[in-house]
């Protein structure tokens, strides 16, 4: 059995945070996703007003996982959480490590209470949406997730620009 603790992070845990984040990109096949740094971290997540916050998973000063989340806002549900990442270093699942960060995010979800949290899964994590559907998670099939990266925004916002300036 690992020893470990589970805590809110520090902006000095950032590197390591890095680390898990580049493990996982790994793992759902996008090694090459991913684009911010840890000083990026530090500065998004330890601000006045910051974007998102984070519970780490320590044993022996070592990062060994983390639960990264924000709060979202739904038109249906009011105040909500979204699960970003729930990642546990690969030489370190099936320890409790997992389990003990989603219960933080649910408890942290549950004290402030919240509507409803959500997050994505891959369709092909089967040993992820066991465990989310064990948990009692209702995991969707019939929504789509839509994303624009900064190139698709920026070609959407000049061509919006070009048709506004010719009418």
């Amino acid at each position: 059995m690992l020893d470990f603790i589970v805590r809110d992070a520090l902006s000095t845990d950032m590197k390591a945070v890095l680390g898990l984040i580049k493990e996982l990109a790994v793992f759902e096949k996008e090694p090459d996703a991913v684009i911010i740094d840890s000083d990026y971290l530090i500065k998004e997540g330890f601000s006045t007003n910051p974007s998102f916050k984070i519970f780490v998973a320590e044993s022996e000063t070592e990062i060994v996982g983390i639960a990264l989340f924000y709060p979202r806002f739904s038109t249906w549900k009011g105040k909500t959480l979204h699960l970003e990442d729930l990642i546990v270093k690969e030489n370190k699942r099936g320890l409790g490590i997992g389990i003990a960060l989603y219960t933080q995010f649910l408890k942290y979800a549950f004290e402030q209470k919240v509507n409803r949290v959500e997050w994505v899964v891959l369709d092909w994590n089967i040993n992820a949406i066991d465990f989310y559907k064990k948990s009692g998670a209702s995991v969707l099939n019939d929504w789509r997730t839509v994303q624009m990266n900064d190139k698709q925004i920026k070609s959407f916002v000049k061509k919006q620009i070009a048709f506004n300036e010719n009418l």
